[in-house]
């Protein structure tokens, strides 16, 4: 009982909301530093915010986290409901109020586990069947030695960060992994450059250096992801190679007559259905370069639901296919290249039910104590 107390006590609501502000405004503050993604993930997506101390490198808890705050929270509405809910008529408003309320939590929890964003950027004419993922990379090496097909193996930038030796039935040697930076700072080698900087043995690193510097969140600023990859065959090793994110294109090399590409690259999604682009267009506001009204024509093929369409994709009339949703999030190479934001989120229907919820309520409350008014003032 004392448990139960506790956790449905009015108080226990007042400081989870209290908490929540902090964390808005302190996020909020913070996101000149971290940027959107980062704040997102230190404050709103954790349990236990930490803070750094300068030079140190010492975490310390300082605050709950979003999640710890949304489960308190969850868990507060639900106990409080069963402990002082009678059922009636009367309550069914509040009922459907509360029901709402922990729908929308448990769609946003949902939301930040499940979603995921990518962009496919395309060119007039072009077709792609693939999106690119907006914060993640992958490192891909790619056996072209079979003139009808690739051998692509792809692996995760989480995997290069465990360091250690890759190995797999597909390539005839390992990878090294000798060094991985969630963002670098790349410059060319010169008689003055740091001694501290590491570079490679071959490729387009060879007269470069990489330094490793903090991981950036902000939307403005872009992490150059670098690893340093040693080819290690039975004879012994054969190159050092550094691939970066930056690269635009891939590295080449030969072992027992079979070619090999080797690239760090965004993280591919790969679709069954193809979308070509085939014109992008916008207008402009009256008396500025300021662009408006989006929108891109494109054609959607998919072989095996029989589909094969066009379809125009805008501002706020974006397209909902196969579980995805394609946005139109911007553009580039004067108005040559469309830039299609591709989310996936499975609770996407959650925030609707529960507005609707919560709607259904407060409608309902009102209009049984403006009926009870009626009923009284009718009496009297």
């Amino acid at each position: 009982m004392k448990l139960l107390r506790l956790f449905s006590s009015l108080q226990l609501t007042i400081i989870c909301l209290t908490i929540s502000m902090v964390l808005i405004f302190i996020g909020t503050l913070d996101q000149v530093h971290l940027g959107i993604y980062g704040a997102l993930e230190k404050y709103f997506r954790s349990f236990i915010v930490f803070w750094t101390v300068p030079n140190l490198g010492w975490k310390i808890p300082f605050l709950p986290g979003g999640y710890l705050v949304g489960s308190v929270l969850l868990v507060n509405l639900l106990t409080a409901h069963f402990v002082r809910y009678k059922p009636g008529w009367k309550k069914l408003g509040i009922s459907l109020i509360h029901l709402g309320v922990v729908v929308l939590l448990l769609g946003e929890l949902l939301t930040s586990l499940f979603q995921s964003d990518s962009q496919m950027i395309l060119d007039e004419g072009a077709t792609k069947s693939y999106s690119v993922s907006i914060l993640e990379t992958e490192l891909v090496l790619i056996d072209t030695s079979d003139p009808e097909k690739d051998t692509v193996l792809s692996i995760p930038a989480a995997r290069l960060a465990d360091g250690g030796s890759i190995q797999h039935p597909v390539i005839p040697f390992s990878l090294e992994i000798d060094a991985f930076y969630e963002n670098a700072l790349i410059a060319r080698r010169t008689p003055e450059t740091p001694t501290s900087g590491r570079s490679a043995t071959s490729g387009l690193g060879k007269n470069l250096i990489a330094i490793e510097q903090p991981k950036t969140g902000k939307i403005d600023e872009s992490n150059l992801v670098t690893a340093f990859i040693t080819v290690k065959t039975k004879e012994g090793p054969l190159d050092t190679w550094m691939v970066c994110n930056a690269f635009n294109e891939p590295q080449h090399f030969h072992y027992e007559d079979r070619h090999f590409e080797i690239s760090l690259r965004k993280k591919r999604t790969y679709h069954p259905f193809k979308i070509t682009l085939h014109d992008f267009t916008h207008d402009r506001y009256p008396g500025t370069n300021l662009p408006k009204n989006f929108s891109s024509r494109i054609r959607l093929q998919d072989t095996d639901r029989n589909e094969d369409r066009e379809v125009l994709i805008k501002m706020n009339h974006p397209l909902r296919y196969r579980g995805l949703t394609f946005f139109q999030a911007s553009f580039a190479n004067d108005d040559t290249t469309s830039i299609l934001q591709v989310v996936r989120n499975p609770s996407r229907h959650l925030p609707y039910i529960a507005s609707t919820l919560i709607a259904l309520g407060l409608t309902y409350q009102f209009c049984f104590h403006l009926f009870g008014f009626f009923r009284r003032r009718k009496v009297s």
